[in-house]
């Protein structure tokens, strides 16, 4: 899919997705537009693979994260102004331009939070995002923030101001690296309803991964599919410094 995908621009690039069915909502597809993958991969922005990032960490190749929004779509968006604002939590946020992304639907009141275990890579995201202005606004509004810790661990993350009321459960957790399972403190920390993107290991030696897809509703039921096989690096230990 990788070679029918690529374009010349950021805006090619997301035409070349809408075009073959990778991106299916207009929503998405705005969401695409206004962020310019140039600010994220460090070489060929528009071409349709993944990337090393420095650290053995990869920026995932552009269908995948349009796969990993519309799979996350229904519990990403603002279901009312009444209602309490989506939060996310984007464990492996690497560059950053998913949980821009991420950002760009969770609407005002929403909160997106980048969660790495390097610090390097933390610091990457802000940097990355503050290079153009709307991303520089998110950060500076407070609705998107980066972290440092264990993605297995999951993240206890304040509310924003005026969003007290509705906890620090999360209503959508991303993941970005492969799991060995699903940990069940990402589990407990998903709020009902909620979704969560996971690959996960398929062996022991994680050489057969693949995308589920883990939905909990309304009394708290947990559903689990399996969408596709992938081939992502580890959710591991942070790299001990010698």
């Amino acid at each position: 899919m990788a070679w029918r995908c690529s374009g010349a621009s950021n805006a090619a690039l997301v035409d070349n997705m809408w075009r073959h069915g990778l991106i299916t909502d207009p929503s998405v597809k705005e969401a695409f537009l206004r962020v310019d993958r140039a600010h994220y991969a460090p070489a060929c922005p528009y071409e349709d693979s993944p990337q090393p990032i420095g650290h053995a960490a990869t920026i995932s190749a552009p269908h995948m994260h349009a796969s990993a929004v519309e799979h996350l779509l229904p519990r990403l968006l603002p279901a009312s102004p009444a209602s309490p604002a989506p939060r996310v939590l984007d464990v492996g946020s690497g560059s950053g331009y998913l949980t821009h992304l991420l950002a760009e639907l969770v609407g005002e009141r929403g909160l997106v939070v980048g969660l790495e275990h390097i610090p390097e890579l933390r610091d990457l995201g802000a940097a990355n995002m503050r290079k153009s202005p709307e991303g520089a606004r998110l950060l500076d509004s407070g609705r998107v923030r980066f972290r440092l810790g264990d993605g297995r661990l999951g993240l206890c993350e304040d509310a924003r101001q005026g969003e007290e009321a509705y906890g620090t459960g999360w209503d959508v957790i991303h993941v970005g690296a492969s799991a060995s399972e699903v940990h069940p403190q990402l589990l407990d920390q998903l709020k009902s309803p909620g979704c969560i993107f996971i690959p996960v290991d398929d062996d022991r030696d994680g050489y057969s991964q693949h995308i589920w897809r883990i939905a909990k509703d309304d009394s708290g039921n947990v559903s689990k599919e399996r969408l596709f096989g992938v081939r992502y690096v580890p959710l591991t230990d942070a790299p001990s410094i010698a």
